[in-house]
């Protein structure tokens, strides 16, 4: 699927590549629509339509991956509730063989998530996966999310990598067109990126589950 020898820099995505999506999917559309309801006497259901309306205005842009943003929508602290979850935070598949042997080639490893710092620093708390890159960036730290083609150039300008020679992983498409749109060469997707889902089907990249399917870098 890929040739190593032509990949200087690997770019990995946290949520749904590295990491379970399960404990995004699981908080965002259960946990804290609940807790919303309850905070402001509404039914589950009632507090799930009302988010879910708010999370499709505000997709995509940087707002939506922003906690302090949501604690003002919702009136309490979301960062502060995502610890009720927190021991659902687990690697994805075999992401972290994959890792060692990431480091081990002496590739340029970076980490580039749309998670606000806060989100970050809970799963780099309880994951311990910041030890396998060489950078970790937060599409916050610029100011644009990945889907915007100024966050690209800010993690080029901080963090030089030739899109020739560099391999990205994410499990949304709408991102990795925003690579394939700034000239990165190898972009890969994601066929399950929650563990509790079923596989997608017809993805516009090609997919994996296992980096094991990549070979040994």
């Amino acid at each position: 699927m890929i040739d190593w020898q032509d990949i200087d820099t690997v770019i990995l995505d946290m949520d749904g590549t590295v990491l379970d999506l399960h404990f995004d999917n699981r908080f965002w559309m259960q946990h804290l629509p609940a807790a919303y309801a309850r905070h402001h006497q509404l039914s589950p259901q009632a507090g799930l339509d009302e988010l879910l309306g708010r999370f499709a205005r505000f997709e995509g842009s940087l707002q939506w991956y922003c906690v302090d943003f949501w604690s003002e929508q919702v009136g309490f602290d979301v960062a502060e509730l995502k610890n009720d979850l927190k021991h659902l935070i687990r690697e994805r598949a075999d992401a972290f063989s994959f890792l060692e042997q990431l480091q081990r080639s002496g590739r340029q490893v970076i980490l580039a998530t749309n998670a606000h710092r806060a989100s970050l620093e809970l799963k780099l708390a309880e994951a311990a996966l910041g030890q396998y890159f060489q950078a970790i960036v937060s599409s916050h730290d610029y100011g644009f999310a990945k889907e915007d083609q100024r966050f690209w150039q800010a993690l080029q300008q901080a963090h030089p990598f030739s899109p020739e020679r560099s391999l990205f992983i994410d499990d949304s498409e709408a991102v990795l067109r925003s690579a394939e749109t700034f000239g990165i060469r190898y972009l890969l997707t994601i066929t399950q990126p929650d563990s509790e889902r079923p596989p997608r089907q017809d993805l516009h990249f090609p997919a994996l589950n296992n980096f094991a399917e990549l070979g040994a870098p």
